[in-house]
């Protein structure tokens, strides 16, 4: 990957009838915290960047990304109305130049119920580099069926755009896909563990034992009896983790990743990602199964992972306790709402209310989560009565 590309983070977003989402147009930031209640879309809204991803990688394209998502119908917002198109457009700048790229995309399906391009456009610095449909796509419209920005061919003009959203990556690391090897067979850059093990053993051995020690020291904050974690492989060649936890006896004791707790395991996998650089890191509430004094200073962690490789960092959370940094940014908190009309996607600093409460002494935690509490949550105490 080259330094260019690391470099460049989404800077808009523009959606129409995406999932949850009627209509929405955002600004992002270098670090991006989704908030918002259970089921109002904050998946859905990272999985946005995931289809960008899905579009321009290898094995993927156009209609594989349609058919990994249930199809056109599974996609378009059930408030759509008349309009039947699902419309996406993104902006990409680096963080320190000029040069500003545009993207944008809307589809919908035809009588036979197939994903068709009804617009592709990309734009370099104001300049129109693609606009579809065009004259080709108008004389053999079956090339609708597949976006320029997954053929080489064709994306050369904006390749460096196509590679950007290849470079995308996303992690939810379940433990138990971690813990259960036999189901890891064949899987390969699973964003939810399943090939984690053999990752970190493909990795070149320097660079792996160095990694490992820096998880281990970060680690000791959390698990302060572990003092060693290191890669071994059992009989048949399979990897695991072992760690070595000190205690009374002499020589400690060693123990593998089926024995470590779930918070290990994804405090694990977090860190190592967040060594590895690269594009934009998506997380899906990486506060799961952390202590709320750890969970505290993951937005530090973050910042200093943004320090050394310039990637972007766009999460979902529901943790008041990661939301009580003091460094994190108005505009970098994004509020999604449930509405009558499909989910609203706002900025906290647009919130005098929010803005307010801040200068009179409150954590952004304390202002900003009651904002995205459902109405009637504490109906659940009355479950199970007669």
């Amino acid at each position: 990957m080259s330094e260019k590309t690391e470099s460049l983070r989404f800077s808009s977003l523009r959606l129409q009838n995406w999932k949850n989402f009627a209509r929405i147009e955002v600004d992002l930031q270098n670090r991006v915290f989704l908030v918002g209640p259970n089921a109002v879309g904050k998946s859905n809204l990272l999985d946005v960047f995931r289809f960008l991803r899905d579009l321009a990688s290898p094995g993927g394209g156009f209609q594989e990304a349609i058919r990994r998502r249930g199809g056109v119908s599974a996609i378009r917002c059930l408030a759509a109305r008349r309009y039947p198109d699902i419309e996406l457009r993104v902006v990409v700048e680096p963080s320190q130049a000029n040069t500003r790229w545009e993207y944008e995309l809307a589809f919908k399906q035809d009588a036979q119920r197939r994903a068709r391009i009804s617009k592709e456009k990309a734009v370099r610095d104001g300049q129109v580099l693609l606009m579809r449909p065009n004259d080709d796509d108008k004389q053999d419209p079956a090339q609708l069926t597949q976006t320029h920005l997954e053929q080489v061919n064709v994306n050369r003009s904006f390749r460096e755009l196509a590679s950007f959203f290849e470079s995308v990556r996303y992690l939810h690391i379940v433990p138990q896909l971690v813990r259960e090897l036999d189901r890891s067979v064949g899987r390969s850059n699973d964003p939810f563990g399943g090939d984690f093990l053999e990752q970190i053993a493909k990795t070149q051995e320097r660079t792996r034992v160095a990694r490992l020690k820096r998880i281990r020291d970060a680690l000791r904050v959390a698990v302060p009896q572990l003092a060693e974690i290191e890669l071994a492989r059992d009989d048949r060649g399979t990897p695991h983790l072992r760690g070595k936890y000190e205690h009374w006896r002499p020589q400690g004791a060693w123990q593998t990743e089926d024995q470590f707790s779930d918070g290990t395991l994804r405090l694990m996998g977090l860190l190592w990602v967040a060594m590895e650089g690269g594009g934009p890191l998506l997380l899906e509430e990486p506060e799961l199964s952390l202590h709320p004094e750890i969970v505290r200073y993951l937005p530090q962690m973050f910042a200093r992972v943004q320090r050394r490789t310039g990637s972007q960092i766009i999460l979902s959370t529901h943790s008041p306790d990661l939301l009580r940094d003091e460094g994190i940014g108005l505009d970098e908190v994004l509020l999604l709402r449930p509405e009558r009309e499909g989910t609203e996607v706002t900025a906290a600093s647009a919130f005098q209310e929010i803005r307010d409460l801040l200068q009179g002494g409150m954590t952004l935690a304390d202002a900003v989560i009651p904002k995205t509490r459902p109405a009637r949550a504490d109906q659940l105490i009355l479950f199970g009565d007669s």
